[in-house]
């Protein structure tokens, strides 16, 4: 079987094409709108399923060319959440930041008790059975391959495979539970009224107001912003790198849009119009980005995946929705706000921030925008809990060490 290998922009062309495939079943088939499936992920995932169906048949296996691309968008839309986030919403949210944080930890935490504690009662190696934890799931593909060899070096062979097969499947579970446990959860607490939370003051407050028209001159000025956003993010990186302290570069990103927020903000004649400008930046970043994600999944991965192991990702889908329903909904607030913030976290909880980015935005667009979420959730899924994460990996990997000699 051949590979075929697809260069930067025939794979961002595909990316558009799933969108607007994406779009259209959308349009055709309306319970993807009602259980807020978003269009990215819709698409992408039929375009992964022909890459699939193209390597089980022999025909050649697709390898694209996404990752610098995928940078570049990721960190533009981060760049656009700072620039999101006026400073009534960074004073409302930060005791919602502590909050969140300790339940990411707790959930990163009790992942991988359930992963190691059924695992073992199944008869699995405990490293094996690990490796469908919270390295994967609230870690996803760059902490799989990070910390799945350090189970290698212990005696568990198959846990670097296991371990990106694990984080694939929790990338598409995340996609396609995140939408309907949100809407369920603003339907069952009626939450669909905006004045129930204040949602319209909101929206005023974070520098949004509905119905704003944007010129070609905003969306220009916004992405210039973005553009001098990631530059300024960069030089934070280096910086701070310099000082011994390696935070993610999106994060560097999302502090300079935050600063460039706070610039727009002093002019005072800021025009409603830029903040929409930059919203939309953001938006078509997320969405390009996600889509590349998806029809860039290698699916065969999860055919090596046993039994045992499916009982492990699916114990762990349904864990996450449990936690999100009566622990990150209830203690975030029990609003409109908290809904769409345990959507988040069980996009990052299952698998990555650009899931929970783009399940929330799908869930917005059926009912309405929630700023504090987009600001909370990405410096909970996209900084402090991978730090918090990091450690509970660490002392999870010596445990189960211990428990093999």
């Amino acid at each position: 079987m051949g590979v075929l290998k697809l260069g930067m922009f025939e794979t961002l062309a595909l990316a558009v094409l799933a969108i607007y495939l994406g779009d259209f079943l959308r349009s055709k088939f309306t319970f993807l709108k009602k259980y807020c499936l978003p269009s990215a992920v819709v698409g992408g995932t039929i375009f992964s399923c022909i890459s699939l169906a193209l390597y089980y048949m022999g025909i050649a296996e697709l390898r694209f060319d996404y990752k610098t691309a995928n940078t570049l968008f990721y960190c533009i839309f981060f760049a656009a959440s700072g620039a999101a986030a006026s400073m009534a919403l960074l004073k409302k949210g930060g005791k919602l930041v502590v909050i969140f944080a300790i339940l990411a930890a707790v959930l990163a935490f009790l992942q991988n008790v359930l992963s190691v504690g059924l695992g073992m009662a199944m008869g699995m190696n405990p490293l094996i059975a690990l490796m469908t934890g919270s390295t994967p799931m609230t870690g996803g593909h760059g902490n799989a391959a990070a910390f799945a060899p350090l189970a290698v070096n212990a005696g568990a062979t198959a846990a670097l495979e296991v371990a990106l097969a694990s984080a694939t499947f929790g990338l598409i579970s995340g996609c396609m539970v995140g939408g309907p446990f949100g809407n369920f959860v603003i339907k069952r607490f009626h939450l669909e009224d905006p004045s129930l939370d204040g949602q319209e003051e909101a929206a005023k407050e974070g520098g949004k107001a509905v119905g704003t028209l944007i010129s070609k001159a905003n969306v220009v000025s916004a992405v210039f912003m973005m553009m001098l956003a990631l530059g300024m993010g960069q030089v934070f990186f280096l910086i701070l790198k310099k000082f011994g302290l390696n935070l993610p570069i999106h994060v560097c990103a999302m502090l300079a849009g935050i600063l460039v927020r706070i610039a727009l903000d002093a002019r005072k004649n800021t025009s409603e119009a830029v903040y929409e400008a930059i919203d939309t930046v953001g938006e078509f970043s997320l969405g390009l980005f996600v889509s590349m994600s998806i029809i860039s999944m290698q699916l065969w991965q999860l055919a090596g995946l046993g039994g045992q192991l499916m009982v492990l990702l699916i114990a762990q889908v349904v864990f996450i929705l449990i936690f999100a329903y009566f622990l990150t909904f209830m203690l975030l607030g029990k609003n409109y706000d908290a809904a769409v913030m345990a959507v988040g976290h069980i996009g990052f909880g299952l698998g990555a921030v650009p899931v929970s980015m783009t399940t929330m935005s799908t869930v917005c667009q059926k009912y309405r925008m929630s700023r504090l979420a987009f600001f909370v959730v990405p410096v909970i899924g996209g900084f402090i809990s991978n730090l918090s994460n990091a450690v509970i990996i660490s002392g999870f990997i010596n445990y189960c060490i211990g428990l093999l000699k």
